[in-house]
């Protein structure tokens, strides 16, 4: 067990693989592959929601890359929310009850999450050149695949791009893996593919294209690789509503339908059928993800339209 990561660039074509522990009681997988040619450095994180299967399964199958296949260093931590992923839990670190992407830049001195995600701010970012963050869909959402990257960043927009999804949303605010790493410098998106915590082949294959596309965008593998749909590119600020009320989620829209302004998007409602709440649009777009949940609480996000970006 180490405390921090070994050397990310040495020269020399290696694997290293084992766990981190960069705070009492955390063991975090890890890999590190490095080429025999000289590249950037890409670190590619999974699990920050221990949930979101898809995105761990394709961390993982990324730990098989070998160092003559790749120039520069492949860095993977494939699950980051290790007793999240073991206790299935949704959105939260069990150990203290937090959603680790909402902590960012972090606490050295707060509860675990806020920890780990100065840790990974302070210790593991400033060594890389560009940054993935991958998710797929908790167990209680649904969702059509998106791309979000900070907004602003110009770079971060590119590696959007060449993931090759065909929704690419702008995210503005705080607390996030991505927007912390663009605040140090590097580059970031936070792919989304799945949903509901399911994972298959296809949704697998999907993610790893996206991956392989980000490493030939950077130059560190060599072509062919699997062409993006081409059905064109959206980009897509989103908004997202929270639940004003604990309840029972009634969603009166699906994902990838269009919403208009004042549109009722669903109900919160009480057992016995009385309503506690309807939830209009406030935008024009169409739906990117919704609460599957018959249960809602509240604060939760219910769901995420997509409102389109000129030009």
């Amino acid at each position: 067990m180490m405390n921090k990561l070994p050397p990310l660039r040495t020269g020399k074509p290696r694997v290293e693989q084992g766990y981190l522990q960069p705070l009492g009681g955390l063991g975090i997988p890890f890999s590190l592959i490095e080429g025999a040619a000289p590249g950037p450095c890409l670190l590619v994180t999974a699990g920050v929601h221990g949930s979101e299967y898809c995105s761990i399964e394709t961390a993982v199958r990324l730990l098989k890359r070998k160092p003559e296949e790749i120039k520069g260093t492949l860095v993977v931590l494939p699950i980051l929310n290790v007793q999240g992923f073991r206790q299935r839990s949704i959105y939260i670190m069990p150990e203290d009850g937090k959603n680790l992407n909402r902590m960012f830049p972090g606490d050295p001195d707060g509860s675990t999450s806020e920890r780990l995600a100065h840790w990974l701010v302070t210790e593991v970012y400033p060594q890389v050149d560009a940054y993935l963050d991958l998710h797929g869909g908790d167990l209680d959402e649904s969702l059509a695949p998106f791309t979000l990257f900070p907004s602003g960043c110009e770079r971060s927009r590119a590696l959007a791009t060449a993931f090759g999804l065909p929704v690419v949303v702008a995210a503005g605010g705080e607390g996030y893996t991505i927007n912390a790493a663009y605040r140090v410098g590097v580059p970031s998106i936070l792919p989304e593919v799945s949903g509901n915590g399911l994972w298959g082949e296809d949704t697998v294959e999907e993610m790893t294209a996206g991956v392989e596309r980000v490493m030939h965008h950077l130059g560190m593998i060599a072509g062919p690789v699997k062409q993006a749909p081409e059905d064109g590119l959206q980009v897509v600020t989103m908004w997202v509503p929270s639940a004003p009320c604990d309840g029972l989620w009634y969603a009166a829209k699906e994902v990838s339908e269009p919403v208009a302004v004042g549109e009722v998007l669903g109900e919160i409602r009480d057992v016995f059928g009385s309503v506690f709440a309807t939830v209009r649009s406030e935008k024009e777009g169409f739906i990117l993800y919704r609460l599957t949940s018959l249960a809602v609480n509240k604060g939760e996000a219910l769901l995420g339209v997509g409102t389109p970006l000129a030009g």
